[in-house]
């Protein structure tokens, strides 16, 4: 069952969900910017300048928090945001180094 702030757990996370909101370039990229940073890193999601209104952008995060791949959490008048790392290698091994290979040949 999520959380307060519907995270699922590792075990609750679906395949399908995770590879749904990969499907969007923009939370892709959101992805892999934070695969890219080291393990822990917590940045607010209007830091990532994807160029979309406030309300698409929570629209966003929001599927991203639901699938499971980041955990966001209020710090006073923002949200912050960190990539779940350590449950996604346990729960889908191997499609953190997937989507980072990705990110190398595209940049």
């Amino acid at each position: 069952m999520p959380d307060a702030d519907d995270h699922p757990t590792a075990e609750e996370m679906k395949l399908s969900d995770v590879l749904s909101a990969l499907a969007d370039p923009l939370r892709r990229r959101v992805v892999t910017t934070l695969i890219g940073e080291p393990d822990g890193t917590e940045r607010t999601c209007v830091s990532f300048e994807l160029g979309v209104s406030k309300s698409t952008l929570t629209h966003h995060f929001r599927v991203l928090r639901e699938s499971g791949l980041v955990r966001q959490v209020d710090r006073g008048n923002s949200r912050k945001v960190t990539l779940r790392r350590a449950e996604l290698q346990l729960r889908f091994p191997g499609l953190l180094e997937l989507l980072a290979a990705e990110a190398d040949t595209t940049s």
